[in-house]
């Protein structure tokens, strides 16, 4: 095993990212700068048909429903058409999905067809990652990883202030700006990218069977945080803090624009140091003690007294979220070697049934119960997710690929 000081030597000297994780990390901007503008707006918007709050937390579920059921045709879809059609394809369908949402007349309409822009999502989200994480060797994953996530920080610190002030205009107008930037994104794929079977730059990089992949202590370890994230970010955090904000702390829905804004700055801010500390020091400490981290924070966010209190709470997760979002991602790339497809699937799939029960459940305890205890149960899953990350081997990352320990 290499010692710490030639690690990080090495990796200093290698650390140029080849040009589809630029690519990828501009797609990912313009796909969260629309996605964030829908998290302030889009609860609220199933709220102004009269449902409860079980049903706004089934709009969100919905989505994540058809990613589910989409995600394990989307390795055999790319083994066949490539990366880069697959993705872009999906980004289209969510683009056409949304800007018809937008004029939505009755709740069933707006269920249905988010649930039809989950089908796109999955397409996009396990064809990028795919990419992504086949592009580079082990010792730059995690700075790949933070790249491809810095992309979506920075949409989503733009597009919830942008939500808030769109929504001030129309709760409607939103959906029509998301279907305007995911036709962008869509259209940069198809021009920019190049498929692994395209490339002569390619890394070179070990195939490694499902099955061994599955027992992969690195690889459970990610798909448990990633099903605890998907549960606390896009169940707890996307469906509970809006209403919260506009219900417990009585304040204008552009408050949670800018809450989630702060936050994303400080996880942009968190997110380059976070993928050299994978690269360098590892990934089973980032992922400890991001769980670790994110539980907690998560945890403080009903007992805030005021926005202000509110928006430090979610800045602490996103900080752990940085982590959180590159760790889990590198370990699949390492585990699962040169076909990452299914792997990758499976792993997309974990988040999904987070944000598919996340909402619902989150959705029920603060109906019946309190906002407390919707917390409380994300913030659990967070530190069995830091818990399990404990189980993974002490590899260094420049080893990850010829790592034998499951």
């Amino acid at each position: 095993m290499l010692d710490r000081r030639r690690l990080r030597e090495r990796l200093s000297s290698s650390a140029t990212l080849p040009r589809e994780v630029y690519v990828l990390g501009l797609i990912a901007f313009c796909v969260a700068v629309g996605f964030g503008v829908l998290v302030p707006v889009l609860p609220v918007f199933a709220r102004s048909f009269g449902v409860d709050n079980f049903a706004v937390g089934a709009v969100v579920s919905a989505f994540a429903a058809l990613r589910l059921v989409t995600s394990p045709f989307c390795g055999r879809l790319i083994d066949r058409f490539g990366e880069r059609l697959v993705m872009a394809v999906g980004i289209f369908i969510v683009a056409a999905s949304s800007g018809v949402a937008g004029i939505s007349q009755s709740y069933e309409q707006l269920l249905v067809l988010r649930g039809i822009g989950g089908v796109g999502s999955a397409m996009f989200t396990v064809s990028a990652t795919t990419l992504l994480l086949t592009s580079v060797e082990a010792g730059l994953r995690g700075r790949a990883a933070g790249f491809f996530q810095g992309g979506f920080l920075l949409g989503g610190m733009t597009g919830p202030a942008i939500g808030g002030l769109l929504s001030a205009i129309a709760l409607r107008a939103p959906f029509f700006f998301y279907a305007g930037t995911l036709a962008v994104a869509g259209t940069v794929g198809l021009v920019l990218l190049r498929t692994r079977s395209e490339r002569t730059d390619a890394p070179d990089l070990p195939v490694v069977p499902f099955r061994q992949v599955l027992r992969d202590k690195r690889y459970q370890a990610a798909c448990v945080t990633n099903l605890a994230q998907g549960w606390t970010s896009f169940g707890v955090r996307s469906t509970l803090v809006p209403v919260l904000v506009v219900e417990v702390l009585h304040r204008p829905t552009s408050w949670t624009g800018i809450a989630f804004a702060v936050a994303a700055v400080a996880q942009t801010l968190t997110v380059g140091p976070a993928g050299r500390f994978v690269d360098t020091v590892g990934r089973r400490p980032a992922m400890i003690a991001g769980g670790a981290l994110a539980g907690l924070s998560i945890l403080a966010v009903p007992f805030a007294p005021g926005v202000g209190l509110l928006i430090v709470a979610l800045s602490v997760y996103g900080v752990a979220a940085a982590f959180l979002g590159t760790a889990p991602a590198a370990s699949v790339g390492d585990a699962a070697g040169g076909r990452g497809g299914t792997a990758v699937a499976v792993f997309s799939m974990c988040a999904d049934i987070g944000a598919i029960v996340g909402p619902l459940v989150a959705g029920l305890l603060a109906d019946t119960f309190s906002y407390p205890v919707a917390f409380a149960v994300g913030a659990a899953l967070l530190l069995v997710a830091a818990a399990t990350s404990a189980r993974m081997p002490r590899t260094a990352p420049a080893e990850e690929d010829r790592a034998t320990d499951r």
